[in-house]
């Protein structure tokens, strides 16, 4: 997997493996992209998430272990990061730095290899968010040159003036002063005058100097029960400790939430078929109109082509012609008035679809989005400009659907504004206001896109296309941020 690349996981208790020789920690995100609060913070002094469905396993030959049960995660939890770092160099000096997903079975459902870290010495590696009622993990690679501290203030941790900590247990020179009374001529002297001072420094003294050996002595102790070192050879033994990481199923939304502001079309509970090279899907009961098909397809040097069928079994326009290795992408597809979706595919190798509704899709904003192949993004803010570097070689095909005003769910409007390029550019789209469809229709290649000069929708806040300005945000406990951001090397 490619940095920036995602695919489908299976909902279980993944083991996940981060290589090689990084202290690791994981963020559970809500929403709006931070913590709720100190407990979503797992790492080598709080190795368990209150809910039970993140811990870290144990640590073999530079490999750290972690289990994200995630039929667990709680309901507010949209995203969970797999962080590392390091304390001495940077991220570039790591080896073989990499991150890697095992089903219970111990096959291998997703891996990212770290190629071009630099000069930062925190990075959050990947991340497992929720997708169409499913979860998806992504290849992040997000660098940070200010360390955990930046990488923690990005994510609703508060490590502000948690610095003096150290300092002042810096002073146990003070009992050097205190062993000169061997004398007993003078014994008088160093007990009148500096009788004041000795009295303070020797309570913290015994107890300063050791302050960070308290909090390391106490982790390995909660560290150390899950005992699941026996597990990570073998990364695909399920009976050890799935049922101990897993201990209350958390009830999850039936249908895709992605989009809480989205109110075109139906919502449906996504169909996914799996197989191997050529086949024809038929997809029945389906709601009439706009769906997202999400294809991957693990192939090289091999040619990937989608067709939609008319009841008469004619192939009509293709919906993805493609020569890309492992292709990864989204259309959009058109279900009859019968509710029946007919698709023709050819791939060499094996192949996931997933026929999702509209409001699946990925939602724009002010903040960079990264992709690789053809997708479906919406736009629900005020007037902007979509802004997309493509780093691709081929056609760059990009249609514009505006959604204000079209009260038929079973159609999509005439394309408002479209772009037809072929190989690397830069382009800006003015976007009006929300609902609008992005359709990146064609884009074999890397790229990344954001909004620009993002106006407030007219229609009011609940448009605004960001996280809602009255969200309860609940700072984490310094304490325990401050012991994680100073944590010594395990």
């Amino acid at each position: 997997m490619i940095k920036g690349g995602n695919a489908f996981v299976p909902t279980v208790p993944l083991r996940i493996a981060v290589r090689n020789g990084v202290d690791v920690a994981v963020l559970l995100l809500t929403e709006q992209g931070r913590v709720r609060g100190d407990g979503d913070i797992v790492f080598h002094g709080a190795p368990v998430h209150p809910s039970g469905a993140v811990r870290l396993l144990g640590e073999e030959s530079g490999t750290v272990w972690l289990e994200a049960g995630l039929t667990a995660v709680e309901g507010e939890i949209a995203r969970v990061l797999v962080v590392g770092s390091t304390e001495t160099g940077s991220m570039r000096d790591v080896p073989g730095l990499s991150v890697e997903a095992f089903a219970p079975d111990g096959t291998s459902v997703a891996r990212y290899e770290v190629t071009d870290a630099g000069g930062e010495t925190a990075m959050v590696l990947g991340e497992l968010y929720r997708r169409a009622g499913g979860w998806k993990f992504r290849a992040v690679g997000q660098g940070y040159v200010n360390g955990l501290a930046g990488l923690a203030t990005d994510h609703g941790v508060d490590v502000a003036d948690h610095a003096p900590a150290a300092p002042a247990q810096a002073q146990p020179p003070a009992p050097v002063p205190f062993q000169p009374p061997a004398g007993a001529a003078q014994a008088p002297v160093p007990f009148q005058a500096p009788a004041p001072a000795p009295q303070q420094p020797p309570a913290p003294a015994p107890f300063q100097p050791p302050a960070p050996a308290p909090f390391q002595p106490p982790a390995p102790a909660p560290f150390q029960p899950p005992a699941p070192l026996p597990f990570q050879p073998p990364a695909g033994m399920p009976p050890s400790v799935p049922a101990a990481a897993v201990p209350q199923p958390v009830p999850q939304p039936a249908a895709p939430q992605p989009a809480p502001d989205w109110t075109f079309g139906p919502v449906f509970e996504p169909y996914t078929q799996t197989g191997r090279d050529g086949e024809v899907i038929t997809v029945n009961g389906l709601p009439p109109g706009p769906v997202v098909v999400d294809l991957a397809v693990d192939a090289k040097d091999a040619y990937t082509g989608l067709w939609p069928l008319t009841r008469f079994n004619k192939e009509e326009s293709s919906l993805i012609n493609s020569t890309e290795d492992n292709f990864r992408g989204r259309v959009i597809a058109m279900v009859p008035d019968n509710g029946r979706l007919r698709l023709r595919l050819r791939a060499d190798g094996p192949w996931r679809l997933q026929v999702q509704p509209l409001a699946a899709a990925r939602r724009l904003t002010e903040a960079d989005m990264e992709g690789f192949g053809p997708d479906v993004l919406l736009h629900t803010g005020g007037t902007a400009d979509f802004a997309i570097r493509y780093r691709g070689s081929e056609n760059l095909i990009i249609y514009v659907y505006e959604l204000a005003g079209h009260d038929d769910p079973t159609t999509l409007p005439d394309v408002g504004s479209s772009v037809n390029e072929i190989g690397r550019r830069r382009e800006t789209v003015p976007l009006p206001e929300g609902p609008v469809v992005v359709h990146l229709m064609m884009a074999d290649g890397p790229w990344q896109a954001r909004l620009k000069d993002l106006e407030p929708h007219s229609a009011g806040p609940t448009y605004g296309g960001g996280a809602p300005a009255t969200f309860p945000e609940v700072l984490p406990e310094p304490g325990k941020v401050q012991n994680w951001l100073r944590r010594g090397r395990r």
